[in-house]
């Protein structure tokens, strides 16, 4: 059985375009910050994030529906609402799929 081995995290990001792009630790810091408040940004605002041989951010609106709650079996309003899926491009999948 496969399973994760970790997470990687804003400071892994930033160490590595430390070491690749020999910017100070600081800078490169600052940089994963910029990029993810961009796209944070842009969700905000209703737009989809569309990174090229990686994946896509996409937004979607829900309308108001009824659910039922699976101990009571009582009806219930579900509340009008904007979910975000992450679709991996085909690229993203093939390298997942490899392990």
């Amino acid at each position: 059985m496969m399973r994760s081995v970790g997470t990687l995290t804003r400071a892994d990001l930033a160490e590595t375009i430390n070491r690749k792009m020999g910017f100070s630790r600081a800078e490169s810091l600052d940089m994963v910050e910029a990029i993810l408040a961009k796209m944070s940004d842009a969700l905000a605002k209703g737009e989809n994030v569309k990174i090229s041989g990686f994946g896509s951010f996409v937004l979607r609106d829900k309308n108001e529906r009824i659910g039922r709650n699976p101990k009571t079996g009582i009806e219930v309003p579900i509340t009008p609402r904007r979910v975000m899926t992450f679709r991996a491009s085909q690229l993203l999948k093939e390298r997942i799929a490899k392990g």
